[in-house]
Order: C-alpha cells, then structure tokens, then sequence
C-alpha cells in the first residue's frame, strides 16, 4: 500500500494508491524459474537415460505451466485502485489488470468509509452514500484495513471541516 498527501497538486488534499503485493520480484522470478527449469532438464535426461522418454516432455510441459501461472499472477498485479479526496469529493478510480477503469465519486459531506468487521478477525472497507454501495481495500490485508479505514475517515472529517488534510 502506498498512501502519499498530494503536494504537487493543491486541489488533491489526499491521495493513496492501493495495489497487490508481490513477494517475487522479477529477478527472484528469474532465478526461480531458472532452478525449476534446471531441475526439470537434469531429472528429464535421467527419465531419457533410463528409457522413460515420455517423462522428459511432461516434465517440460511442467515448467511451461508454472512459467504461465506466474505470469498470470503477474499480470492480475497490475490492478490497482486509487483513492482522492478533495474538499468537495471523494474519487474511488479502480484500474483492472487489463487497464480498464471505473471510478466512483462521492460528495465528501455525504460519503461514509465504514469498518466491517467479520467473523475470524477478517474486515470489508466500504464507502457508502445514498444506498449505494462499493467495497474497496481488497488488496490490503486485516490490519491495513482497519489503520487505512481510520485514517480515511480522519481526512474526510477535515474535508468536511475545510482544515487542511495535510
């Protein structure tokens, strides 16, 4: 999670851009896939050298698959969702893995950023104004839920209050 307070925009009094987390950077995916493929190819010529060919296509078709997992899991990473709030708005942008958007915008005086609190510790964030609905935060775990809840309601109580937000 990033959460930055615009300084280079004056209109934009916060800003936080959420997105997944990934643990593999590329390189690690690089060396990754660089042991399994290396694995395959040794195990692979032990299975050709003992006259069970077969197994060597299969364990290629092996890496192959688990190259295209990751790549997939890559690829859904690029979503992101995008939050702005002004004095007179709020702006909900999400951007899916493929780079289209939606954006929701809510009026600051009406918006509510609700906690819900689950069974197992688990938590929803929503905004709710006028009985319309939109979770968003999926990609935070429990615990930046509940802190990005809560400082979210604290800037949108100094927008509603003109302070400043920063």
């Amino acid at each position: 999670m990033t959460v930055s307070d615009a300084q280079a925009q004056e209109d934009t009094a916060f800003r936080a851009l959420l997105y997944p987390h990934r643990s593999l950077s590329p390189r690690g995916f690089l060396l990754l896939m660089s042991v399994i493929g290396s694995v395959s190819f040794v195990a692979g010529m032990v299975f050709w050298w003992i006259g069970a060919w077969p197994v060597f296509g299969f364990l290629g078709l092996d890496v192959l698959l688990v190259y295209w997992a990751f790549r997939a899991n890559y690829r859904a990473a690029r979503a992101s969702e995008l939050i702005e709030l002004d004095h007179d708005s709020l702006t909900l942008t999400r951007y899916d893995s493929k780079g289209r958007k939606a954006a929701f915008e809510f009026n600051t005086y009406w918006v509510r950023v609700q906690v819900h609190e689950l069974t197992g510790g688990q938590t929803k964030l929503v905004l709710t104004s006028h009985g319309r609905r939109v979770e968003f935060g999926s990609y935070l775990n429990h615990d930046e839920r509940r802190d990005f809840g809560e400082v979210l309601k604290d800037r949108l109580a100094r927008a509603r209050s003109g302070r400043s937000m920063a």
